[in-house]
C-alpha cells in the first residue's frame, strides 16, 4: 500500500512513511513559507462537501487556476490518507493552507489543471462508513457504506455543474491505496473520464499485494502499517500527526522472534490498532472476505484511456499493476490500455530520481524520464488534445542492461519458455541433471533461528531489500544455493518466474522461499566515493565484486499448493510437487555474470513463521513451532527447477 519526505510525517507519521511514503505524499504535500506562494499565486483553493446519491457528503478540495483565459480539465485523486496540507509538522485543513505542490509533478502544475483531492467515504472530513478495499459488489451494504464507482460518478456530475472554467474532461490518478481508488472509480466509467492512471494499485490483498504472498502473511509491513493506520470517528481533521510504533529496539527480527506467534504479536498493539490488523490474520485463507475485495474481476465497462504504473522492486504492490493491466485488457476492448514498469520501489517514480536503489545503479534518472516523457504527455493528450507520440502498450525498464524497452504487449510475445534445472553440488543448468547424481539436497529449518531477509537490523520493511546483496544468506546452512556457470552471453528473463519443485519435509506444512539472484563478476568495478575522514578507520563498504543482487524472491506456503481456499497438509517424508508463480521480472543477466537460485523455508520477519505442522497459523502458540528437515529433489521424474521466459537473442 505505502522519497521526498522531509517533514511529510505530518500526514502519516515516521513509521508509516519509512514504509509507505507515497501515501502521505499523495494526500498531504508539505507546505513551507518559501514554496507555498508558487501554488497560492497561481491557484485558488476551495473546499466542498459534495453530496452522494445516498445523502452522504464527501469532502473535496479543488485548486482552480487563476488564469481564466482558457478552460482546464479536472485531474483528481481520491485518498484515505487525508486531503489536508502539511504545515508546521501537522496536516491541516482550510482554504488558507496551501500545499507545496499540486498534481503528479511540476509539469502538471505549470501546464494548468483543475486539481481535485477527495477524502474517500468514511475517512477524515468525509461522511459515511469506510471499508477496507471497498467491495464493488456488496449485497449486505450497511448504512453509510458506498460503491467507489458510484461515488466517482456523483462527484463528477457535481464538479461539472458547479466548478466553472472546466473543459468537460476528467482524469484520475493515485498511488497505492489511491491507486485502488483510481481503478475502482473507472468501473462503468462516467463519460467525462477520459484518462486514468492507477499506480501501484492495491488490487488483491491476499493474492500477492500487501497482505499475503503465496499464502504467507507479510508480517513486518502490515504490523508497521496498521500500527499507524487506524479508524477515527468522522468527519474529522484528525489525526493531524500519526505517531510511529515504539518497538523499543532497532532490531525488528529480534522483536518479532521473541513473540513468534501471531496472537502474541497482535497483543502488542492497542485495541484501536488491532481493529484493522486482526482481520488480516484471522482470514488466513482466500475466503469471501478477500475475494469480495479483489477489484480485478470488476474492471469492466471502462471507457477511459488507462496507464497503469508500477515498480519492479515494489515491496508492497508488485502484483497489482500486472493484475490490473491484464484484467482491463481482457474486459475492455477498443481503449488504450498501457503498462509502465520501472526500476522503482513503492511509488519511487513520483518524486525520486530513480537512478539508484541501495547499492544498485540503474545508470539514469528513470523517474524523471517517466514523469516528463510518459505520464505528463499521456494526460496532456487525453485531457487537452495535445499531440503526442503514441505510447506503446508496454513501456518497461530492463534491469541489468538498464535500458527502456517498448513492447506491443506484456509479456513480450517473442519470449520463449525454458527451464533452469537444479542439480547436485549446487549446479544450475538449462538441461536436466544426470540420472546418477545425488537425488536431493536437504537442510534443517528451525523456527527459533529463521533466515532473515536483510543482513542488517531494521524495523518496518526497508525498501532496499528488493535488490539487496544475498551473500549473507548464501553462507547459511539452512539455505540451498544453486549457481550457473559464468554466462558466455546475455540472458534476458521476462514475465512471471515459475518454480516447479519436488520437495519433502518431516513436518506437515512448510514454506518454500525461492530467490532469483544475479551474481556479479568477481572483478566487477567498485565506484564508491571515499568520504573525508582524516586518519580515522573508515567503516566497511559493500563491494560490488561478487555482489548477489536479488532480482525476485517469493514464498509459497505448501498447504496452499493446490488451492488458496482449501489448504491441505503435507504427508511427512513424502515427495510432493509444489508449483507456483513469482511476480514478473524484466532482467538481463549480463555476459560474465552468473544466475543463482536460493531456496529456504523462512524469510523473517518479512513473512510470518510457519509452525511447520498443518494448522490454522493465527491460532498457533509459541510451543507449536517445530524444527523440520526439508528436502529439494533433482532426480529422474523429480526434477526441480524454475520455468522462465527468455527473450531469444
Amino acid at each position: 500500500m505505502a522519497s521526498w519526505l522531509k517533514k511529510i510525517t505530518v500526514a502519516c507519521g515516521a513509521a508509516l512513511l519509512a514504509q509507505y511514503p507515497v501515501y502521505a505524499a499523495s494526500a498531504a504535500p508539505e507546505t513551507t513559507e518559501s514554496s507555498a506562494p508558487s501554488v497560492r499565486e497561481n491557484y485558488t483553493k476551495y473546499e466542498y462537501q459534495i453530496p452522494m446519491r445516498d445523502g452522504v457528503k464527501l469532502f473535496t478540495v479543488v485548486y482552480v487556476p487563476k488564469d481564466a483565459s482558457r478552460t482546464y480539465p479536472f485531474l483528481m485523486i481520491r485518498t484515505p490518507y487525508g486531503t489536508g496540507s502539511g504545515f508546521n509538522d501537522e496536516m491541516r485543513y482550510g482554504v488558507d493552507v496551501y500545499p507545496k505542490s499540486v498534481g503528479p509533478s511540476k509539469e502538471f502544475e505549470t501546464s494548468g489543471y483543475i486539481f481535485v483531492d477527495q477524502d474517500v467515504r468514511g475517512r477524515f472530513m468525509s461522511e459515511g462508513k469506510w471499508q477496507e478495499m471497498t467491495p464493488h459488489i456488496n449485497q449486505q451494504r450497511q448504512p453509510g457504506e458506498g460503491n467507489e464507482s458510484q461515488d466517482m460518478h456523483d462527484t463528477i456530475d457535481w464538479l461539472l455543474q458547479h466548478v466553472p472554467g472546466n473543459n468537460g474532461k476528467v482524469g484520475i490518478w493515485g498511488i497505492s491505496y489511491p491507486g485502488f481508488y483510481t481503478s475502482a472509480s473507472i468501473i462503468d466509467s462516467h463519460p467525462a473520464i477520459k484518462a486514468a492512471s492507477p499506480q501501484a494499485p492495491v488490487t488483491d490483498l491476499f493474492m500477492g499485494d500487501d497482505s499475503y504472498h503465496g499464502g504467507a502473511f507479510m508480517l513486518a509491513a502490515n504490523f508497521d502499517f496498521y500500527a499507524s493506520f487506524t479508524e477515527e470517528k468522522n468527519p474529522t481533521p484528525y489525526p493531524k500527526t500519526w505517531s510511529a510504533f515504539d518497538y523499543r529496539t532497532s532490531d525488528g527480527y529480534q522483536y518479532f522472534l521473541q513473540y513468534k506467534s501471531l496472537q502474541q504479536i497482535a497483543a502488542q498493539l492497542s485495541d484501536k490498532q488491532r481493529e484493522l490488523f486482526v482481520p488480516n490474520i484471522e482470514h488466513s485463507t482466500y475466503d469471501s472476505f478477500w475475494q469480495s475485495r479483489n477489484i480485478a474481476p470488476h474492471l469492466k465497462n471502462i471507457k477511459a484511456a488507462v496507464l497503469t504504473v508500477g515498480g519492479w522492486f515494489d515491496a508492497e504492490d508488485v502484483h497489482g499493476p500486472f493484475a490490473t493491466y491484464d484484467s482491463i485488457k481482457t474486459n475492455n476492448k477498443g481503449i488504450y490500455n498501457g503498462l509502465v514498469i520501472g526500476p522503482w520501489s513503492h511509488g519511487g517514480w513520483a518524486r525520486a530520481d530513480g537512478r539508484t536503489m541501495g547499492d544498485v545503479d540503474f545508470g539514469s534518472k528513470t523517474g524523471e524520464y517517466y514523469r516528463k516523457n510518459v505520464l505528463f504527455p499521456f494526460f496532456e493528450h487525453y485531457l487537452k488534445g495535445v499531440d503526442a507520440k503514441p505510447l506503446p502498450e508496454a513501456t518497461v525498464f530492463e534491469t541489468g542492461t538498464n535500458v527502456w524497452r517498448q513492447y506491443t504487449s506484456w509479456p513480450p510475445q517473442q519470449a520463449q519458455r525454458k527451464t533452469l534445472y537444479l542439480g547436485a553440488n549446487g549446479t544450475l543448468n538449462w538441461t536436466q541433471p544426470a540420472a546418477d547424481s545425488a537425488p536431493f539436497d536437504e537442510y534443517v529449518s528451525d523456527p527459533q533461528k529463521p533466515v532473515p531477509y536483510t543482513a542488517y537490523v531494521a524495523t518496518g520493511v526497508p525498501r532496499e531489500y528488493m535488490v539487496s546483496d544475498q551473500r549473507f544468506a548464501s553462507t547459511r546452512p539452512d539455505v540451498l544455493v544453486y549457481q550457473s556457470d559464468v554466462l558466455q552471453e546475455d540472458v534476458t528473463i521476462v514475465g512471471k518466474v515459475e518454480p516447479k519443485l519436488f520437495v519433502s519435509t518431516t513436518g506437515t506444512d512448510a514454506d518454500w522461499v525461492v530467490k532469483l539472484i544475479d551474481v556479479y563478476p568477481n572483478d566487477y568495478p567498485d565506484e564508491h566515493v571515499a568520504k573525508e575522514r582524516g586518519h580515522d578507520v573508515p567503516p566497511p563498504v559493500t563491494s560490488m565484486a561478487g555482489y548477489q543482487q536479488l532480482v525476485r524472491g517469493e514464498p509459497i506456503r505448501a498447504k496452499f499448493r493446490n488451492s488458496f481456499e482449501h489448504p491441505e497438509p503435507l504427508v511427512a517424508n513424502q515427495v510432493t510437487a509444489v508449483n507456483y508463480q513469482m511476480p514478473d521480472v524484466n532482467h538481463t543477466f549480463r555476459r560474465g555474470h552468473r544466475i543463482m537460485v536460493q531456496i529456504q523455508s523462512s524469510w523473517f520477519p518479512l513473512i510470518d513463521l510457519n509452525p511447520q505442522q498443518f494448522m490454522d497459523i493465527p491460532k498457533a502458540q509459541p510451543a507449536d513451532f517445530k524444527k523440520a528437515t526439508q528436502r529439494v529433489y533433482h532426480a529422474p521424474g523429480q526434477y526441480s527447477g524454475l520455468s522462465v521466459q527468455v527473450i531469444p537473442r
